[in-house]
């Protein structure tokens, strides 16, 4: 690493330093602690109780003492927090990876659903906690915080955790509780991110019907935009290699491609103020359901896992990241005089977002059941619990967030703020140690046969209607299969099962429209070199 990149980290906040020396003894020891982590979270991947992200955070909060210890108090990190740094180049890929190899037939059957949570359930939540916490902390005496800042707590403590959430449960073994909670963990960010930004030029003197309204309006747009901007650059993707067959040449400049393509949405995003969350998650579905199968077989085994990759590594990152600055005697030292009352604001706010986790998911699980007749698409009692608590955890995106509003250049001398931050700081870790912890073995509990009740489902031509995005033979199937039935109108079928109709009048959309366009599963000419699959072919 040369002098002018280690000057440009510096200049970005990457860096503590001015010292070149100095930043890349930093950064080795940074590199190091992160390969401690992937070794040790390899050790204790079977351990009921610990998971990557709460052995980066014990990493973390260990290598703070010690640096504590040798800096004589100075300093508990080696690296100074930025939100560019977790907004622009950590969170992206993380989500990105999220969309791009999440099981497409579980998220879309219950897509009604993890927008009920994500979006309706996330407002709640918010204003659940800014009650209570403008009934609560405005007559503790906590500093000179006003209603905008109470109303920014319920953004920030509406915040899921999605990267924890899904290192806690399994894609596979718990296919249904995998995609409402992470489903809803994207939604929520996005949707907390919205609020929290929209909360900053709200002006709280003016509220009426009409400026309540367009605060919706905006909220819609923002949300149909973003997501928009999302597909676009994944189609866009998709029809570039399709045309241009990148891969007989170049295997590296697919990978390139969908890599900037994806980076490039999430980046248009921000800079448009839209939600580059919900963006770039979105390009990963449309880069995994059109590019994907566009490109050579070696481009697809690279992106499958570089993609992945780049998440494990940013998400390791974050939890050792923040296990560290957790331990940062600035923030501590202006809180430092009240310990009791931070440790009772701490409390409140913990209580405050299991109320707020409560006050939705129950409700609107049970509202949700209601539109669901077959027994294996509801929502079990025992479930709920299990969304419930894995959705308890907070993390890097409440940090980033409180950073923002409490805080200059990651420092505050107001006692109010720094009361807050240090309190943020103290429900990021408990939440995320202590629930994460737990969460392993509550599932085991609830769910002893998890890997096999939740994925069972009648073997019916009704279940065919569901995928969004399936393989060629199943369309094949399912199109020979209703070749002779008779199917009721299409207003009869939307008003009976709304979902299932979208999907199926989808397919046929999809497969005759978009596949043949942007390419896909079994949808790309044969031609030397290019990435049409060899069985398919065959088969023809």
């Amino acid at each position: 690493m040369g002098p002018g990149v280690v000057a440009h980290l510096v200049r970005l906040g990457v860096l503590s330093s001015t010292s070149d020396h100095a930043s890349v003894v930093s950064i080795n020891l940074f590199v190091a602690l992160l390969c401690a982590c992937i070794v040790l979270g390899h050790l204790l991947e079977e351990n009921r109780w610990v998971n990557e992200s709460i052995t980066a955070l014990i990493i973390g909060l260990c290598t703070g003492v010690v640096i504590l210890l040798t800096t004589k108090g100075k300093s508990s990190h080696i690296l100074v927090f930025s939100e560019d740094l977790f907004f622009i180049y950590l969170l992206p890929p993380i989500i990105f990876n999220a969309g791009f190899q999440v099981k497409k037939k579980q998220f879309f059957r219950n897509f009604m659903t993890i927008t009920l949570f994500g979006a309706v359930g996330t407002m709640i939540s918010f204003f659940t906690i800014s009650i209570g916490a403008i009934a609560i902390f405005s007559r503790m005496n906590i500093g000179t915080l006003d209603v905008g800042d109470f109303l920014a707590i319920g953004a920030i403590f509406s915040a899921t955790d999605s990267v924890c959430t899904l290192q806690v449960l399994n894609q596979d073994e718990t296919p249904l509780l995998y995609s409402l909670v992470f489903g809803e963990g994207v939604v929520n960010d996005a949707t907390s991110v919205v609020l929290f930004n929209a909360l900053q030029n709200f002006d709280l003197n003016k509220i009426d019907v009409a400026v309540v309204l367009k605060f919706l309006g905006n909220f819609c747009y923002l949300f149909l935009s973003s997501t928009f901007l999302g597909v676009f650059p994944g189609l866009l993707s998709a029809y570039i290699i399709k045309k241009l067959y990148i891969g007989r040449h170049s295997t590296d400049r697919e990978v390139a491609l969908m890599m900037l393509m994806a980076y490039l949405s999430y980046m248009l995003a921000e800079l448009s103020d839209l939600s580059g969350i919900l963006t770039v998650f979105f390009c990963g579905i449309v880069m995994s359901h059109y590019t994907w199968h566009n490109v050579t077989e070696s481009s697809r085994v690279t992106t499958k896992h570089a993609f992945a990759t780049l998440s494990f590594i940013a998400e390791t990152f974050l939890f050792l990241y923040v296990g560290m600055d957790a331990l940062d005697i600035e923030k501590w030292k202006f809180a430092s005089d009240s310990p009791g009352k931070s440790i009772g604001i701490s409390s409140i706010l913990l209580g405050l977002v299991l109320v707020g986790r409560a006050a939705f998911v129950f409700p609107l699980s049970f509202l949700s059941n209601l539109t669901k007749k077959a027994p294996f698409e509801k929502i079990t009692w025992r479930q709920q619990v299990v969304i419930w608590w894995a959705g308890l955890m907070r993390g890097a995106v409440s940090i980033a967030l409180a950073y923002n509003k409490f805080t200059r250049s990651g420092h505050t001398q107001l006692h109010g703020n720094a009361i807050m931050i240090t309190s943020t700081i103290t429900v990021v870790l408990f939440s995320t140690m202590v629930f994460g912890m737990m969460t392993k073995p509550l599932i085991r509990f609830l769910l002893p046969a998890s890997s096999h009740s939740v994925t069972s489902e009648p073997n019916s031509p009704k279940s065919l209607h569901s995928p969004l995005l399936t393989s060629m033979q199943g369309s094949d199937l399912e199109t020979a299969s209703h070749s002779h039935i008779v199917r009721p109108s299409s207003l009869r079928m939307l008003l009976s099962k709304p979902t299932h109709t979208v999907h199926y009048y989808w397919r046929k959309f999809d497969n005759a429209l978009m596949r043949p366009m942007f390419g896909g599963r079994g949808f790309v000419p044969f031609s030397p070199g290019s990435p049409t699959e060899q069985s398919i072919h065959g088969a023809r």
